[in-house]
């Protein structure tokens, strides 16, 4: 290995809805974030790899920052802050789109205790004139004082690869910490949960707040080399029972059907994936639900 190796630990944080989990997997071309347009869809603290023959980049994609509402958001709101005094960079990304907001000045706030150096991201720049951006950018850099400012479009991967030229050079010299080929710290269970989420979040669209974890019961490899998962999609209320499992079934039918593709993508193997739904008044405010269902602030 080329003795002038880099390698480090980069936290992306910004507002719920900015781009975050689309950045993540724009870079590390496969999908290990989930992807929804509702806020706060990153639950947990996802590591996605990016390895280059000089340098390997190790992304943390953090819950957006958010005034929190119940227990689930008070660990979703001390993960992503926690991250800050961890790593190499920080990326703070914003949305071009919506421009400055008082959850920014939030998160600014806490960055003034940091050492690490921040870049601003400004994404979704597809979305707006070009006229617009330089206003925003100037605003921006008068509230703090940035490594560097580099507008980009995650979902198109325009600029993305300067972003990353630019990363690699404040990136200290380090060792290769994972194989070449691995993508993710997440085992794949994690992964598959929150795929069989992000069908839920995308269909139910309005109907279902984020009230649901998915739980994976069990998996198992069965003849033919197909794979066998059940799983269990927890929510707080039974008249959101009835709009998950839908009229005949349909509704938990469809949520499978979209599900099953992107795990036998993520698997390369035949999936047999059975859903059903269970109802865990309040889980979201009691610990041991918490616990239960995988978010443990020691872990992170």
């Amino acid at each position: 290995m080329d003795t002038n190796y880099k390698s480090g630990f980069i936290t992306i944080i910004g507002r719920p809805n900015v781009g975050k989990s689309t950045f993540m997997n724009q870079v590390i071309g496969q999908k290990i974030a989930i992807m929804s347009d509702k806020p706060q869809t990153t639950r947990n603290k996802i590591q996605g790899v990016l390895t280059q023959n000089d340098a390997q980049f190790i992304f943390i994609d953090t819950p957006g920052i958010h005034k929190p509402k119940h227990r689930l958001g008070d660990f979703m709101v001390k993960i992503a802050e926690n991250t800050l005094n961890e790593v190499d960079v920080i990326l703070f990304m914003i949305n071009a789109e919506e421009g400055y907001g008082r959850g920014d000045q939030f998160i600014i706030d806490r960055l003034e205790r940091v050492k690490s150096p921040v870049f601003l991201v400004v994404n979704k720049i597809d979305k707006v004139h070009p006229d617009k951006l330089l206003p925003l950018i100037e605003m921006y850099n008068e509230k703090y004082d940035f490594e560097e400012i580099i507008p980009i479009s995650a979902l198109q991967g325009n600029n993305v690869n300067h972003l990353l030229d630019v990363l690699k050079s404040h990136l200290p010299e380090g060792p290769q910490f994972y194989p070449a080929d691995q993508v993710t710290d997440h085992p794949e269970r994690f992964i598959i949960s929150e795929l069989i989420r992000e069908k839920v979040l995308h269909l139910t669209r309005e109907e279902i707040p984020h009230s649901i974890a998915v739980v994976i019961e069990n998996i198992e490899k069965r003849e033919s080399d197909q794979i066998y998962i059940q799983a269990a999609i927890i929510t707080e209320r039974k008249s959101q029972k009835g709009i998950l499992i839908g009229k005949q079934g349909s509704m938990l039918k469809n949520v499978g059907k979209d599900a099953r593709k992107d795990i036998e993508a993520l698997l390369g193997s035949k999936v047999y994936l059975e859903l059903w739904v269970k109802v865990q008044k309040d889980w979201r405010n009691k610990q041991s639900q918490l616990l239960e269902y995988g978010f443990r602030e020691d872990e992170y």
